[in-house]
């Protein structure tokens, strides 16, 4: 990817709207009043349980029963049907308050310049005109122009599909729904509320997209298939209207009990599942955004973890300094200067500022860092503090190719590698003109002035985590833009100590897409891996049949995440990160996982048990309707009768096992074939008891009256 180059201009001061202009421009209604729903709309909720194709079908069937003055019928099906959407319409309007609550405390902030001073704001504040402030991660929620010295790079695939950063400057124009990448910079806010573009674009775009897992899509199968089947003796029962001179109450009669095969109950009872589901999890600090998605962590058997950030605290500290051609006073001067001079702020400048403080400068040209260059550069001519030249700061092997190392150089590298520090490269040239040039590029003959090591820290828990999640028989792969060898240490002291095989993003970078997919198969430490790089591994698992879940922090994750089946992020992280999640752990801990994995299990435990008992009931009935026409040509059951047997069979058990399910361990078969031992035994011996049940009825009615049968359905 070519670098950006910033050339700067004269300093920009900015202070502003005044707290008296925010407050006219929200009188005349130039607020950003647009909101991103936490979750469905009460619309949605009503319009997605009433307005289904099952409940018209029963509404129709009650209506002709109402009319053909079988009144008690009529309001059996009314009570029973839609008494279950109504307790359902209840259950996810109340979790539905339970997530915009959470996620109203939870409200992610956005940085805005008013009266001269930096403050956070929640993005329904922005009016327009503000000057807002962009760093790397931050997303852009609403419309403007980049005004001042500022520049940076911007992903804008949410919008257009490209994922190459795309490089803004003064006078350029940002988009709502695009995030930073590296930089930072002020912009103008020219478009609020519906005006935006990502508001136009989405305009009839459906707001809850849903990716089914595999449970959910086997569930589907089944109901079809349970349609189907009463299609058919739909079918027949409207071919007997014509063939055997049945009335028309008694046609009724029976389509209503065909419709009860189609088990419309079920989908209530697997929505209410997930309700609860994610209500319990936000109570344990895990916003759930995707309804499914506890019930997703219990598919995964591979978690791919970025590093910084995610296993280890989102904190550098700076720990050694090895000086070279240069003093250590000069050292400190020219790093303070660095960090205090350069826009691209990250955790890495801030460890060195902290260390350096020293004024800034004005530089005359600077390229941002970004996880695909792996290093950053500026260019100082001050003739005053006697600074001039180009100024590096990237990773060693990103710098290969511009300077030499000596064996000694390398084999302190290799040391604090081994250590499990992030080691950096501090360079400088005074070859200005080539930095500056049509094509910009590092200078070829850099001279080394110091090698920098980095401490993280592992986050608290983390190995615990890790070893619940590996006994689990889930595979654990760490995917990283740092030295593999420092990823690998620090995999060793989060517990991973067995088995690691490491490969390096170079390594990948020479392999077909068939060798990509062994190796992503085969090693578990990824290092000097780039975004697009990250991405296609987690695609590559994913091809190969594995349910990947993907845990990342910062904008270099957000592609990979978008790939995953199962994208989880920390609060901690960028806005970007976070909008693309299903899951986001509010507490930044990786410990409320192995919790919310064991909530997953027993969410399906508890839909394979519901599923059971529906399969049975319309196996069970499909056989008595065939087995009773062929015996006596009856029908088995009037409305009243399968409406009662549905609430006492189906509807009382699954109110309540969603409660009792236990947490159990995920079976790679098929939902149907991993429960057909249970239905198709207990199928036939309940159909062999009902139907022997009805022929004992059928012999005593015969004896008590030998001449008419009450139950008879025609001479």
């Amino acid at each position: 990817m070519e670098q950006t180059i910033i050339k700067h201009k004269e300093n920009f001061k900015v202070s502003g709207l005044t707290e008296r202009e925010v407050v006219s421009l929200k009188a005349s209604g130039k607020v950003n009043n647009s909101t991103t729903k936490s979750s469905r709309s009460y619309y949605q909720i009503l319009k997605e349980n009433l307005f289904t194709f099952i409940n018209v079908v029963f509404l129709t069937i009650s209506l002709s029963m109402f009319f053909l003055e079988r009144y008690g019928d009529s309001l059996i099906v009314v009570i029973v049907i839609f008494g279950g959407v109504l307790v359902n319409i209840y259950q996810e309007i109340w979790t539905k308050k339970k997530l915009d609550k959470i996620a109203l405390l939870n409200r992610f902030l956005v940085s805005v310049i008013r009266d001269g001073n930096e403050k956070k704001i929640k993005p329904n504040e922005i009016v327009l005109g503000d000057i807002m402030i962009v760093q790397p991660g931050d997303q852009f929620v609403v419309d403007g122009i980049i005004v001042g010295e500022g520049t940076i790079e911007v992903d804008e695939s949410f919008l257009t599909g490209e994922s190459e950063p795309i490089a803004k400057m003064a006078g350029d124009t940002v988009y709502s729904g695009s995030f930073c990448i590296s930089g930072t910079a002020y912009y103008k806010v020219t478009q609020v509320g519906i005006n935006t573009f990502a508001s136009q674009i989405m305009k009839g775009a459906k707001t809850w997209n849903q990716v089914l897992t595999p449970l959910q899509r086997e569930i589907n199968l089944v109901i079809r298939i349970f349609f189907l089947i009463a299609s058919f003796l739909w079918l027949l029962t409207g071919i007997s209207y014509f063939s055997r001179f049945h009335t028309l109450q008694e046609i009724v009669q029976r389509s209503a009990v065909i419709a009860g095969l189609v088990p419309a109950g079920l989908l209530l009872a697997i929505t209410l599942s997930y309700g609860l589901s994610a209500v319990k999890m936000a109570k344990n600090n895990v916003l759930i955004q995707q309804a499914n998605a506890v019930e997703s962590l219990s598919n995964i058997d591979i978690l791919c973890l970025d590093k910084t950030g995610t296993i280890t605290t989102n904190q550098l500290n700076l720990e050694t300094i090895y000086p070279l051609n240069t003093n250590s006073e000069k050292l400190s001067h020219l790093l303070g200067i660095y960090a205090a001079s350069t826009t691209a702020g990250n955790k890495t400048i801030e460890a060195i500022a902290s260390v350096f403080p020293e004024e800034r400068l004005k530089p005359i040209a600077s390229v941002p860092f970004s996880s695909s260059r792996c290093w950053s550069a500026i260019a100082f001519d001050d003739k005053t503090a006697g600074i001039n030249g180009v100024y590096v700061l990237g990773a060693p092997f990103a710098l290969a190719s511009f300077l030499s190392l000596s064996s000694s150089e390398q084999d302190y590298i290799t040391k604090a590698t081994k250590q499990g520090l992030r080691v950096l490269l501090f360079a400088y040239s005074p070859d200005v003109n080539s930095f500056l040039g049509k094509e910009p590029q590092l200078p070829s003959n850099l001279v080394l002035q110091a090698i920098l090591g980095f401490s993280e820290e592992l986050r608290p828990g983390v190995a615990n985590t890790l070893a619940e999640f590996i006994q689990a028989g889930i595979e654990i792969k760490i995917i990283s833009g740092d030295n593999p060898l420092t990823v690998a240490t620090l995999a060793k002291q989060a517990g991973l100590q067995s088995s690691l095989k490491i490969i390096s993003g170079q390594e990948l970078a020479l392999m077909d897409d068939a060798q990509l997919a062994s190796a992503a198969s085969e090693y578990n430490i990824f290092g000097r891996i780039n975004p697009q790089q990250k991405a296609s591994l987690v695609q590559s698992l994913r091809q190969q049949g594995h349910y990947v879940a993907m845990i990342g922090d910062g904008v270099n994750d957000v592609l990979s995440l978008k790939q995953a089946n199962l994208a989880i992020a920390l609060f901690s992280g960028s806005s970007a990160t976070r909008g693309v999640a299903d899951i986001i752990l509010l507490k930044n801990s990786l410990a409320a996982l192995p919790e919310a994995f064991k909530e997953g299990q027993r969410v399906r435990q508890s839909i394979q048990d519901i599923m059971k008992l529906f399969m049975v009931r319309t196996f069970c009935v499909t056989l008595l309707i065939f087995a009773t026409a062929i015996v006596m040509d009856s029908f088995p059951l009037e409305n009243k009768q399968s409406a009662l047997v549905t609430l006492i069979g189906v509807g009382f058990p699954t109110m309540f096992l969603p409660l009792w399910a236990k947490p159990s361990k995920l079976n790679r078969d098929s939902l149907v074939r991993s429960i057909l031992h249970f239905v198709l035994p207990a199928t036939l011996t309940l159909t062999i008891v009902s139907l022997f049940v009805y022929l004992l009825y059928l012999v005593i009615a015969t004896i008590n009256s030998p001449v008419s049968l009450e139950f008879a359905e025609f001479d």
